[in-house]
């Protein structure tokens, strides 16, 4: 039975003319797929299973040689530059901008790169150059150490990047698990290119899940996203100005959350949204996207909620508090493995090509450069 309540909270959304509010205006609010829109933050908010998404887009200037900006650096906070300055930041970088070693434990990384090229190096000798459309899915499990760097390997020309970093907990049995480190490159992430009923270009990229009859690369095998009945999607949707998409509805109870970062506006519902927005949505009705004037961006991220107690202290995420504490105390103790690297902020050579180097030796090289 639906409560007084509900129906208060219906009339201050409706506004009607009058106190009277029609059965019409009622069953279109309930029928409708939004459930609420906020304003992005930063990081952007998200829902179980998916931890933390953060979106980085720098216009970094030509490179010194050394694979550093050849701008100054004065009048920064170097080890902690995350204000804009001149298009760019620094992060936690001191020489070359990135985030040094840095423990995790708990869950898991999907770093979605679009522009530009991001070094990787772990505790586990692993280590990678990929970028410009490929993405890394990395396991943290029972921990790992590991540095993102992004190296201004260009000196004649600018280096920008852009790309999303999304965290997807792991549930209790899976805390512990092996580390793992995969990378899913550029030609082998599915490009759905759609024309609408008005002859304009919707793009999708599938990260995880599918869409219709085609799958996304398999994620981590440990993955809350590696059961298929967990609906996990991770999809980038590219719509022309003017153009129209429809998010099929699907029939499970499940976190949907799509995020309007680049563009104007667009109509939801009969809703009109502007940018920097993240609309939550009810999965059992699809969603049509109306897009404005300006071509715009889309982030969709999508689960079955792992509903466990969620215990967080910067890169730890465990159920307890207990397990947090002994997180710290193991990593204090072993360095998840210790660091096999020359510096915390290790690069590759400025001549390397994109590569995989994982934890058994093996080195794999995307086929396109």
């Amino acid at each position: 039975m639906i409560g007084s309540n509900y129906f208060l909270a219906l009339k201050e959304k409706i506004k009607p003319n009058s106190d009277y509010i029609c059965c019409k205006q009622i069953k279109s609010f309930i029928m409708s797929s939004i459930i609420r829109i906020k304003n992005l933050s930063f990081p952007w908010q998200t829902q179980d299973p998916f931890l933390f998404c953060v979106f980085h887009k720098d216009a970094y200037p030509p490179g010194d040689g050394k694979m550093a900006p050849a701008a100054s650096l004065a009048g920064r906070n170097l080890g902690n530059d995350f204000t804009i300055k001149d298009g760019w930041r620094m992060y936690h970088g001191t020489k070359i901008p990135g985030f040094p070693a840095h423990p995790h434990r708990g869950f898991e990384t999907v770093t979605v790169v679009q522009e530009g090229l991001i070094d990787h190096s772990d505790s586990l000798g692993a280590a990678g150059r990929f970028g410009n459309g490929d993405v890394q899915w990395m396991t943290a499990g029972k921990g790992v150490m590991h540095c993102e760097m992004f190296p201004m390997l260009n000196t004649d020309k600018g280096n920008p990047t852009d790309f999303f970093q999304i965290w997807i907990n792991l549930p209790a049995k899976n805390k512990y698990v092996e580390p793992h480190f995969a990378m899913l490159w550029n030609e082998t992430i599915p490009v759905i290119k759609i024309k609408d009923d008005h002859g304009k270009n919707v793009k999708l990229r599938l990260i995880a899940g599918k869409y219709g009859k085609t799958n996304a690369p398999d994620p981590a095998p440990n993955s809350w996203a590696a059961n298929s009945e967990h609906e996990v999607q991770i999809w980038t949707i590219d719509i022309e100005a003017g153009g129209e998409f429809e998010i099929p509805n699907t029939i499970m109870d499940l976190n949907r959350s799509l995020y309007f970062f680049e563009g104007d506006t667009v109509e939801i519902e009969n809703q009109n949204i502007e940018i920097n927005k993240v609309i939550e949505l009810n999965g059992k009705f699809s969603t049509r996207i109306q897009n404005g004037k300006k071509d715009a961006r889309f982030l969709f991220l999508q689960g079955k909620p792992i509903g466990e107690p969620v215990a967080q202290y910067g890169p730890f995420v465990m159920n307890t508090q207990k397990e947090i504490m002994e997180a710290m105390d193991d990593y204090q103790k072993t360095h998840f493995g210790g660091w096999p690297w020359p510096s915390m902020d290790n690069v590759h050579h400025i001549d390397k090509g994109k590569f995989a180097l994982y934890p058994d030796g093996k080195e794999v090289i995307p086929e396109n450069q």
